[in-house]
């Protein structure tokens, strides 16, 4: 069975967890370090993105973190998790993991109060999945390598470039699994790759 981390640091990881646990592969939370060795792919919830830096500062995570990304087990940022894979931010001097050859935009669609629903068509994934946007950044251009897989607003809202996979919305957040499940079909392809 394929085991898919979600990083449980901050942020919506019980809801990541449930919905991998609803395609069927097993979801380990993960709170230490060694844990990331007994995952095949792992997830960057939504949550606040500086808060999340500050907690995986002081847990030591981010070493582990930038080794997990170049043994090329896939990762998937959500929200705020697309924001620690980007490999720049505006009005930010250095990324996160910086991983992805993309360029984000922190709480581009507003505030809090300004959270919304809307029907997004997801290359790969579905014509008609609903995102939920919470205080969402958005992919203000993507380098070579990187393929945009869903826009809204004239704003790119989920991409993926090799084993990396962000998106602007939370579909932790609805019963609709098939990013999730996206997500998985990657974790699987990458089992199959010899080492």
């Amino acid at each position: 069975m394929v085991k898919v981390g979600v990083l449980g640091l901050q942020g919506a990881f019980r809801e990541h967890a449930h919905s991998v646990e609803a395609t069927g592969a097993e979801a380990i939370i993960i709170k230490k370090v060694e844990q990331l060795e007994e995952v095949d792919g792992l997830i960057l919830p939504g949550g606040e993105s500086t808060a999340m830096r500050r907690l995986i500062d002081k847990y030591d995570f981010m070493d582990s973190l930038r080794q997990f990304a170049k043994s090329g087990k896939p990762i998937f940022g959500t929200c705020a998790g697309l924001i620690l894979l980007a490999g720049e931010i505006v009005d930010y001097d250095e990324p996160h993991l910086g991983v992805m050859n993309i360029k984000v935009a922190r709480n581009s669609f507003g505030r809090q109060r300004e959270s919304f629903e809307a029907k997004l068509n997801i290359k790969e994934v579905a014509d008609d999945f609903i995102g939920v946007f919470i205080r969402a950044p958005h992919i203000v251009e993507v380098g070579e390598n990187v393929e945009v897989l869903s826009i809204h607003d004239d704003r790119i809202v989920a991409a993926k470039q090799g084993q990396f996979l962000g998106c602007s919305f939370h579909p932790e957040l609805t019963d609709d699994h098939r990013m999730t499940e996206y997500f998985i079909d990657m974790v699987k392809e990458s089992l199959k790759k010899p080492v």
